[in-house]
C-alpha cells in the first residue's frame, strides 16, 4: 500500500514545510503549495459569488469584551490564546470569525428586503492546540478558514442551509473528494454549551428538516455541537480510516440574540434574524491535506501546481518548446519546459508523473506544429496541433472537475 500521508507528500512535492523557529503547528507554504492554496481559495470565492455571497475582510484581533459577548470566552476559552495587553485593553487572537461578522451585520440598518444577506470571508483565526495533537496541515495553530454567515429571516433558514449543503456537494465533486457521512451534531452533558433549551430545539428541528429534504443519510451524535448551537458536519476519512470534519452547516439563534441583531420586517417592526454558519471546505490547511491524501499528490487538472510540461526530445526543439509554453501561459495555464539538460526523455517523463498533461516535442512535431500528447493516467490521445491541444487543456481546466480528457 502506498504511503499517502500528506506530511510526507507535502514535503516530497515541495508544497509546505515547518521550521522550529516559526513554531510547532505553524507551517509555511512553498511556491507550489501556494499555487494550490491560491487556486483553491479563488475557486471558493468564485463559487460563493455565483451563489450570491458578498465578501468582507475583518481583523484577526478583537477585544476580550467581544468574545465575552459572543460566548467564546465563557465556553471556548481553553482553545483560545491568552489576552495581550495593548494600551490598557485586553486583546485576543480570534478563535472564530462569527463575532466579527455579527458586528458587520449590525453596523447598518437592515430591512427584510436585504435578507438573506450572505457574508463570506477567507480569514485567519487561531486555536491554542496542544503540542501533542499538532500534525502537518490537519491540526495547526494558525488557520485560514473558508467561513460564511447568512443572516436571514427564520422562515428562510432551512432554504439557506439546504443551499449551503448543495454548495458543499458541488465543491466535493469538483475537487474529487467524497463525504464519508453526514452527522447531525447535538449537545452533550456538562457546561460547555449555552443554556437555552428552546433555541436548541428550534435549531435542531430545522437542521433535521434540511437533512431529510436533502435526502442524505445521517446520524445524530451527542456531544459534537458547537457551544452555541447544533450543526451538520460533513465527515471525511483519511487513508488510515481516521475520521474528521471538513465542512459544516449550522443554524444559530444564540448569537443574534447576544448581539442584539435586528431587521425591519414588512410590518415595520424590528425582528430577530437567524444566523446560518457555513463552511464549504473548512480550513484551507485541512482541505489541502485531504486532497493530497485523496489524490496521492495527483491533483485535479485545474488545481495542479503544474498543469502542463513540454518535453523537447533534443536541444534543437527547445526553442519551439518555450514558444509552446508561452502560448499556454497566455491562456492562463501553468506550464514549464523540461529540457534535455534535465536528463533523458524517459527520466523526465517519470519525474513529471503527477503533471496532468505531458507534451513530447520531437523533430517531426516541431516541424509540423504538433505535439505528442501523454496524459498522467497513461493514456496517449495522439499527435495534435499545438493550438487544438492547448484549447482542449484550457477547456478542461476552465470546466474544473476531475476528468483529464474529453473526446473531441
Amino acid at each position: 500500500m502506498r504511503d499517502l500521508d500528506h506530511r510526507r507528500l507535502g514535503r516530497e512535492l515541495g508544497l509546505f514545510d515547518t521550521d522550529p523557529l516559526m513554531g510547532a503547528g505553524l507551517p509555511y507554504w512553498l511556491p507550489d503549495g501556494a499555487v494550490v492554496r491560491h487556486t483553491l481559495e479563488e475557486y471558493v470565492r468564485e463559487a460563493e459569488r455565483a451563489a450570491g455571497y458578498r465578501h468582507v475582510y475583518s481583523p484577526v484581533l478583537g477585544k476580550r469584551e467581544l468574545y465575552e459577548l459572543s460566548g467564546h470566552w465563557d465556553h471556548y476559552r481553553d482553545d483560545m490564546y491568552p489576552p495581550m495587553d495593548v494600551g490598557g485593553e485586553q486583546m485576543l487572537l480570534r478563535p472564530s470569525l462569527c463575532p466579527h461578522h455579527a458586528l458587520i451585520f449590525r453596523s447598518r440598518t437592515r430591512s427584510h428586503r436585504d435578507l438573506p444577506f450572505r457574508m463570506a470571508e477567507l480569514g485567519g483565526m487561531y486555536r491554542s492546540e496542544r503540542s501533542g495533537v499538532l500534525g502537518g496541515l490537519t491540526r495547526v495553530r494558525a488557520i485560514q478558514l473558508n467561513d460564511a454567515h447568512i443572516f436571514c429571516t427564520p422562515d428562510q433558514a432551512v432554504e439557506e442551509a439546504a443551499g449551503a449543503l448543495g454548495l458543499i456537494s458541488r465543491a466535493y465533486a469538483d475537487l474529487g473528494i467524497r463525504a464519508a457521512r453526514h452527522r447531525l451534531s447535538l449537545p452533550g452533558g456538562g457546561g460547555k454549551y449555552v443554556a437555552d433549551p428552546a433555541l436548541w430545539r428550534r435549531a435542531t428541528a430545522l437542521l433535521r428538516e434540511v437533512l431529510e429534504a436533502s435526502g442524505v443519510p445521517y446520524e445524530a451524535v451527542e456531544g459534537e455541537a458547537a457551544f452555541y448551537g447544533p450543526k451538520i458536519d460533513v465527515q471525511i476519512t483519511d487513508p488510515a480510516g481516521r475520521e474528521s470534519t471538513l465542512s459544516t452547516v449550522q443554524i444559530d439563534f444564540h448569537q443574534p440574540e447576544r448581539f442584539g441583531l435586528r431587521y425591519t420586517g414588512p410590518d415595520g417592526a424590528r425582528h430577530r434574524p437567524a444566523m446560518v454558519h457555513r463552511s464549504v471546505i473548512g480550513s484551507v490547511e485541512r482541505a489541502v491535506a485531504h486532497l493530497l491524501e485523496e489524490h496521492g499528490g495527483a491533483f485535479p487538472p485545474w488545481l495542479a501546481p503544474l498543469q502542463l510540461v513540454v518535453l523537447p526530445v533534443g536541444e534543437e526543439q527547445e526553442e519551439h518548446a518555450h514558444a509552446v509554453v508561452r502560448e499556454a501561459v497566455a491562456l492562463g495555464l501553468r506550464a514549464e519546459v523540461s529540457g534535455r539538460a534535465e536528463g533523458s526523455l524517459g527520466s523526465r517523463i517519470r519525474r513529471s508523473r503527477l503533471v496532468p498533461y505531458q507534451a513530447v516535442l520531437g523533430a517531426r512535431e516541431a516541424e509540423d506544429g504538433l505535439l505528442a500528447v501523454r496524459l498522467r493516467d497513461g493514456r496517449r490521445p495522439g499527435v495534435l496541433p499545438v493550438a487544438e491541444f492547448l484549447r482542449r487543456v484550457e477547456g478542461r481546466v476552465r470546466a474544473r472537475g476531475t476528468a483529464l480528457w474529453e473526446p473531441a
